[in-house]
């Protein structure tokens, strides 16, 4: 794993290259499968590179041109905070999250189902977790489900979902395409930087 400091400066908050974009940190928050902060999310800020920041600028304008936003749930994540995830599978079942995030597979079976990574792309810095908003009334657009429901409905091409969120999931898969990403087929919400600057690199700093 390379050093913090020879990377650093290519580590930006997106807010601050990328303006305009709403975001919503949820493993810094109470608000994620776990049901409580994720280790290495010490900031409700969302990290990445200047090169993925670069994209989502060009991205944002697109979106809104068609009378978007964009609103990021997550972006960097450290290795950490994906060994918090694996020591959190491991636990005893409580219940807390599992009608909202898992309702039809146990903790364990996140990984096996490809919901989570024991190496995430998000540790390489140019990955994403978003969604599309309503630039008029500033309410996010259905899509058939929320972030990090790990369920078939969210893959992309899921039975089950209305023919207006199919189209809200088409319009932010085609923007994201458009911009240089590519999409996950079993997350609606979650894109990679095609050519990211560090494909082999997975990261540990936290997000401060």
């Amino acid at each position: 794993m390379k050093p913090v400091e020879s990377v650093k400066g290519d580590f930006v908050f997106v807010d601050e290259l990328a303006s305009g974009i709403r975001w919503d940190a949820k493993y810094a928050t109470w608000d994620n499968f776990t049901g409580k902060p994720v280790d290495g999310y010490l900031a409700n800020r969302v990290v990445g590179t200047r090169a993925l920041c670069a994209a989502l600028a060009r991205a944002r304008e697109k979106a809104e041109a068609w009378g978007f936003g964009l609103l990021l749930w997550d972006g960097y994540r450290p290795q950490h905070a994906v060994d918090c995830f694996l020591r959190w599978s491991r636990q005893p079942e409580d219940g807390r999250t599992k009608s909202r995030h898992y309702p039809h597979i146990g903790r364990a079976e996140m990984f096996e189902k490809g919901y989570v990574a024991a190496r995430s792309g998000h540790s390489r810095g140019s990955t994403v977790d978003l969604t599309l908003y309503d630039l008029a009334s500033g309410e996010l657009v259905p899509m058939g489900g929320d972030h990090d429901l790990m369920d078939a409905v969210s893959h992309h091409g899921a039975q089950g979902i209305t023919p207006a969120e199919a189209r809200n999931r088409q319009h932010l898969r085609s923007l994201m395409e458009t911009c240089g990403f590519s999409a996950y087929e079993r997350e609606w919400w979650h894109y990679t930087l095609d050519g990211e600057p560090y494909p082999d690199t997975y990261f540990d700093f936290p997000i401060t």
